[in-house]
């Protein structure tokens, strides 16, 4: 298993949800966990998905995820796991 977290953030807007998981389907990539929640009209998702089945490497699917953000007006981040545990640590 490769996981990566990924994190959404923006104004909430139709069919968020739906380009991302679009584009993790076509990519091959599971989703092993998820969360979302709006509050005052932002939007806010984080993911625990599962890499090791896509054919991109981390940085090609970083860059593409970037740039669904901004088609859709949103930011979106990818961090490998262990980097995020280690940026996390108390």
């Amino acid at each position: 298993m490769k996981k990566t977290i990924i994190t959404v953030v923006g104004h909430d807007c139709v069919g968020i949800i739906a380009k991302i998981c679009t584009y993790l389907a076509n990519n091959k990539i599971n989703i092993l966990d998820i969360s979302q929640t709006i509050v005052s009209g932002y939007f806010n998702m984080m993911m625990i998905v599962d890499t090791i089945e896509s054919s991109k490497d981390f940085s090609q699917l970083a860059d593409e995820l970037e740039e669904i953000g901004k088609e859709i007006g949103v930011v979106i981040k990818a961090q490998r796991e262990d980097i995020f545990d280690m940026m996390h640590r108390l």
